[in-house]
């Protein structure tokens, strides 16, 4: 399939066809000169500036301040022979892009400087041509101010988001490092131990089956017992492996709710959008860790819960109207609730408990919302 051609680029737009037409002024100011040799210098001056521009985005470390001092050269000059200013927009849009702050600053005041003293001595000699420009010789003066720094401060959002971007990969791979050390850790102590006790007990069985078959017949009982308590607990680690949405565990927490007979009341049903499946898998955890401890601990006989969807953060509350919670005693020991909070402030979230009138559990994560691919490009 061929390609259409397209006028503009995706990343740039309109800008660099701007710049070229713009590049075409000077040769105006020059030719307005009734003068050969004026004109010469004048070309000549413009290429050079030109080249010095290429140079100078090439450059780094010391080159920058040379190339850049030939260029404010070539502008005053400009200025001051041909009445031409508009050099100064080229450079206050070069000084933006430096990144070294000592840098930048040292060559904006000289830029901004010199400009200035070439502006007043045009007025001072009153030249026509330069005078008829002064609308936009105050837009050119004003984006010599306002556009580097501008164009500087940009710059370093973009390192400032590339770098944070980094760091989001790197936390990223380090959750994936930590989640397979977990399961392997399950997988050792729910497989590893079954499995050899299995061993264990079907070495004994094979023993036993001409010496005593009704022992060697309980030993494969027990080994039959161990596979499906074995199986069972894999079940399960898949099954919180695999990670639940929130309105996935509300079904659940009803159920659970209800085999207790504590009625559940739940505030709306709240759909969240832009929200990943790990910060989710985690609230619902949570949530579930809630529940239960209100199904164990507290003697209620309603649980309240409300989700909500904040523009900054999203919060889930568990209440109920039970005996409450004994701060001293379970506030961090037992019925969950550290692994709760680590969980939470895993995700930079925060857990709030209130023992007034029964419990009440507030948890709060960060609204992240994540970037659909219309608004990437």
């Amino acid at each position: 399939m061929i390609n259409k051609l397209k006028f503009f680029q995706k990343n740039s737009g309109i800008s660099p066809y701007i710049w070229s037409s713009f590049s075409i002024l000077p040769f105006y100011f020059v030719f307005q000169s009734s003068s050969t040799p004026a004109i010469i210098t004048g070309i000549t001056l413009t290429i050079m500036f030109f080249v010095s521009y290429r140079f100078a985005f090439m450059s780094q470390k010391w080159p920058v301040y040379v190339w850049t001092c030939i260029l404010i050269a070539i502008s005053i000059t400009m200025t001051i022979l041909f009445q031409f200013i508009y050099f100064a927009f080229y450079i206050a849009y070069y000084n933006g892009n430096i990144r070294n702050r000592v840098a930048f600053l040292t060559l904006y005041i000289i830029h901004l400087v010199f400009t200035m003293i070439a502006i007043n001595y045009n007025i001072l000699i009153k030249g026509d041509l330069f005078l008829k420009q002064i609308p936009f010789i105050i837009i050119v003066l004003i984006s010599v101010i306002l556009l580097p720094f501008n164009l500087y401060n940009r710059k370093k959002q973009d390192q400032l988001e590339e770098k944070l971007e980094d760091a989001n990969k790197r936390i990223a791979e380090l959750v994936k490092q930590e989640e397979r050390q977990r399961i392997a850790r399950d997988l050792h102590d729910t497989l590893g131990q079954k499995l050899s006790l299995i061993g264990l007990k079907s070495d004994l069985a094979r023993k036993l089956i001409d010496k005593d078959p009704e022992q060697a017949r309980n030993e494969l009982n027990d080994v039959q017992q161990t596979a499906r308590t074995a199986l069972n607990e894999v079940r399960k680690m898949v099954s919180q492996m695999r990670g639940i949405r929130i309105k996935e565990e509300i079904v659940h927490v009803k159920q659970i709710l209800k085999a207790a007979q504590i009625d559940f009341e739940y505030d709306r049903d709240v759909q969240l959008t832009n929200v990943s499946l790990f910060v989710e898998n985690i609230l619902s955890m949570c949530m579930k860790e809630s529940v239960t401890n209100v199904v164990k601990h507290s003697q209620a006989t309603v649980c309240y819960i409300s989700i909500e969807q904040h523009p900054n953060e999203i919060c889930i509350k568990v209440k109920d109207n039970g005996v409450g919670i004994n701060e001293e005693q379970d506030l961090y020991k037992g019925s969950g609730i550290q692994g709760m909070r680590e969980r939470l402030e895993f995700v930079n979230g925060s857990l709030d408990i209130v023992s007034e009138n029964g419990t009440t559990i507030t948890m709060r994560v960060p609204n992240v919302i994540k970037q659909t691919e219309e608004e990437r490009l």
